[in-house]
């Protein structure tokens, strides 16, 4: 069974930084694409940014030149650096695992930003 565990999530200031981990189990983890997304407190979950398992990256233009996932498949574990954080980016940020006939949501970890 595919499980997913975020962490990293805190409390920080505006202009600082966090960082995200998500670590898989139950999968082959390498051979999956991985995302990450939020949803602030009253509006719909958002697509925050994606790593295929080759490494290609793309990402919100929200946090373009902030926020960079990478992952360490030796780890099973993606990760999302936040710099610069801004107080609108203050969610809880769940990873999401691609599988190859579902997909797989991690349980969520809280990021806020106070101004």
């Amino acid at each position: 069974q595919v499980q997913l565990v975020e962490s990293g999530g805190g409390l920080v200031q505006a202009g600082g930084s966090l960082r995200l981990s998500c670590a898989a189990s139950g999968t082959i983890f390498s051979m999956n694409d991985m995302d990450w997304y939020r949803q602030a407190p009253g509006k719909q979950r958002e697509f925050v940014a994606h790593i295929t398992s080759g490494g290609s990256t793309n990402y919100a233009d929200s946090v373009k030149g902030r926020f960079t996932i990478s992952r360490d498949n030796a780890k099973n574990t993606v990760f999302l650096q936040m710099n610069s954080l801004k107080s609108e980016d203050t969610a809880v940020y769940y990873c999401y695992l691609e599988g190859a006939s579902r997909g797989y949501w991690g349980q969520g970890t809280q990021v806020t930003v106070s101004s």
